[in-house]
């Protein structure tokens, strides 16, 4: 599908993506409409509720219920876990899930292991190693879920306050190692893949608590200095702090590679949902 996102086709020529998001999003809605783009379809939607008529009080139900009938596939982003398959319930078109509160965002985890199998050429066997907010990090929920369907160790480093959700770590350590610590730089020489999330003051429901880990991990060229050579840094964006700004220009850096891998994934979850390609 890389051809396909760089240079365009008309396999979806007639189709309409409808993206309703209750949340602010930068790469994933954009990546969404440049996929649907690219492939010859039409987009329509909103980025935020107010302009829509769940301002008026209109519920979720009955917004996919009426959404539908415009469109041939819907990307929902919402607030509230559960959302998604409460929408996928009511919906007679295929729902896509682009984030569903703290709990999941499953295309984030498909880019990002498209990342990692381009950028090392495989996926077993690699040390992973997921750094921050674990516990309201939607996206690291979704790509530990995918990692632990191949045979990876994987390293989970965060505060105390924000380690990996007990659900998920329930399922994942029947499947594969999980190590759980507090300092990064102690599994740094192991690691293979370097996954660094923000801390999510919006997920808080304590300021207080958000102010206790605010700024905890910050990724710098010093902290890499006991790294392995080949090691990659990943972030599914956006950062506030966490990765120092002259890491980007290290060799280490793949987060930006990741926004034009997703437009990849997206083109092709589209093609196939939408019956283009098998």
């Amino acid at each position: 599908m890389e051809p396909i996102a760089k240079s365009g086709s008309n396999m979806l020529h007639g189709k309409i993506l409808a993206t309703l998001f209750f949340e602010p999003s930068t790469r994933t809605r954009l990546s969404f409409e440049a996929a649907m783009s690219k492939l010859g379809g039409t987009t329509i939607g909103f980025a935020e509720p107010k302009v829509a008529a769940i301002k008026k009080g209109e519920n979720l139900a009955d917004t996919i219920r009426v959404v539908e009938n415009y469109a041939d596939v819907l990307v929902l982003r919402h607030p509230l876990e559960g959302a998604a398959r409460l929408a996928a319930e009511f919906a007679r078109v295929p729902v896509i899930n682009a984030g569903s509160g703290a709990e999941e965002h499953p295309t984030q985890a498909l880019l990002d292991l498209y990342t990692i199998l381009k950028e090392k050429g495989r996926i077993d066997g690699l040390n992973v190693t997921l750094m921050g907010d674990l516990r309201y990090g939607r996206t690291v929920h979704s790509l530990a879920y995918a990692l632990s369907l191949y045979k990876v160790k994987l390293f989970l480093v965060s505060p105390e306050l924000l380690r990996m959700r007990r659900e998920v770590s329930d399922v994942i350590k029947k499947k594969i190692e999980i190590v759980e610590g507090s300092a990064v730089e102690e599994v740094l020489p192991e690691t293979d893949v370097l996954y660094v999330t923000r801390i999510q003051e919006e997920r808080f429901p304590d300021p207080a608590e958000y102010a206790k880990v605010s700024g905890t991990y910050k990724i710098g060229v010093d902290t890499l200095e006991g790294a392995r050579e080949d090691m990659i840094i990943m972030h599914p964006l956006p950062r506030v702090d966490e990765i120092a700004h002259e890491v980007d220009n290290t060799p280490y850096a793949r987060y930006f590679q990741q926004v034009w891998n997703g437009i990849v994934t997206r083109t092709a979850l589209l093609a196939l949902i939408l019956g283009a390609k098998k």
